[in-house]
């Protein structure tokens, strides 16, 4: 069906079809599930050239809705890039299929055997922003887990992501497997998100990936359960115990790596003894580094440093921007992260273990570093070959979600007559 006029017959349909298609892809092979898999990827390289041309009309489109430079970031695909999305689909292709694992074993006295294995959700609606490769990456996952996706990405990669969803379609037919399985809501039209939201009886699971308006939207108007993607406010602790050469490395790649990707940090926190040494030469780091520092009292004494406002402790700014506060002590940031974060990634800097340890254990947010960039808070990095999103509630999957995190479990009880006493 392409007719977009009625979108809630078209939406009606789209459910029906992705109902069928996981039915029967949900006990589909892994030597199947493979195939298409390598297959997208094969097809994904084989149409670069017409992917990046489609990019080149959405970045227009970005442009001219005034897209910040970060989020132009977020949608451009090059030659590289592509090469990202079928290192991503391979890797996934590659990975062990989650279905039917048995998580648990165990026989009780009555005598019945007892396993709880893998098995997948069913169908997952995923509602994303901006990044055209989250339309491979959210496909490949949901068919690895036996699930069916209905894709409704951004208006603005409305042409990339049509481009590399027909190489993912590709894939499944040639490897002889529903061509449902994956489907991308064909319109712009903003009443399909509405009508996604209210699937009940189609949809078992959505998945907003986007800024905090689009997560807002779907976590208050949602009937459909909700996997939250929430913004990545994430919080670098200086300790006055961290290694001055490690701090610099770290936070410089944290920030200005990739500023509009949600692992990039927003809010940096000095302890108090190192705030006119390590601190003061980090904060002109970043400000040589075209950062801009909105700085508290304290740091605002630095030349080139902007005055912070109440609003700057948790923002997710996407850009050259980084919010930075002179703290007095581990807990102390542990109390403005608890106040002002977003439960998605938060690092302490530290060659004190007790002090790292406690940073860890004191908060609760989805991924702590120790050390590490919090660039490295995606499910590719992690081993998982891509993400669906990074999860920041605390039921079902937490922190980036892969194929595995994309499935239920069921129990399978088996006797030998046995009755009960």
């Amino acid at each position: 069906m392409t007719d977009t006029s009625d979108i809630s017959t078209l939406m009606q349909d789209i459910g029906t079809r992705a109902k069928q298609a996981a039915a029967e892809l949900g006990f589909a092979s892994t030597e199947r599930k493979h195939a298409a898999l390598i297959g997208a990827a094969e097809n994904v390289w084989k149409n670069r050239v017409s992917i990046v041309q489609a990019n080149a009309t959405d970045l227009e489109y970005g442009r001219s809705k005034g897209l910040s430079d970060a989020m132009m970031d977020r949608l451009m695909l090059d030659e590289d890039r592509v090469q990202s999305i079928v290192d991503g689909l391979r890797n996934i292709a590659e990975q062990a299929d989650p279905v039917g694992e048995v998580i648990a074993e165990w026989t009780q006295p009555s005598g019945i055997n007892i396993r709880r294995v893998r098995t997948p959700l069913g169908v997952i609606g995923v509602i994303y922003e901006s990044r055209p490769n989250v339309t491979a990456d959210a496909g490949a996952l949901c068919l690895k887990a036996g699930n069916a996706v209905i894709l409704r990405g951004g208006s603005e990669s409305f042409h990339s992501s049509q481009a590399i969803h027909a190489c993912l379609v590709q894939g499944l037919h040639d490897a002889n497997l529903p061509e449902d399985a994956i489907q991308l809501v064909p319109t712009r039209d903003r009443a399909a998100v509405s009508e996604m939201l209210a699937m009940v009886d189609k949809i078992d699971v959505i998945v907003p990936r986007g800024g905090k308006g689009l997560v807002g939207l779907v976590q208050r108007e949602a009937r459909v359960p909700v996997f939250a993607h929430l913004e990545g406010i994430v919080h670098i602790y200086v300790d006055e115990h961290a290694d001055a050469e490690k701090v610099l490395k770290v936070v410089m790649n944290a920030k200005t790596r990739r500023t509009g990707i949600c692992g990039a940090a927003e809010c940096l926190l000095i302890h108090e003894a190192v705030a006119n040494t390590i601190g003061q030469g980090l904060v002109r780091a970043l400000i040589d580094a075209g950062v801009e520092v909105r700085a508290d009292a304290q740091l605002s004494k630095i030349q080139g440093t902007v005055a912070a406002n109440e609003d700057d402790w948790g923002t997710e700014y996407l850009d050259m921007i980084i919010a930075a506060k002179v703290v007095s002590d581990v807990d102390a940031a542990i109390e403005h992260i608890r106040t002002c974060g977003s439960q998605h990634t938060d690092c302490v800097l530290t060659e004190d273990q007790d002090v790292a340890d406690r940073f860890m254990q004191r908060l609760d947010s989805a991924i702590l570093m120790h050390n590490a960039s919090t660039q490295f808070a995606d499910g590719g990095e992690f081993g998982m070959g891509a993400e669906i999103g990074i999860a920041t509630g605390k039921m079902h999957a937490r922190g980036p979600v892969g194929a595995t995190q994309l499935t239920s479990f069921k129990y399978l009880v088996v006797g030998d007559g046995t009755t009960r006493d």
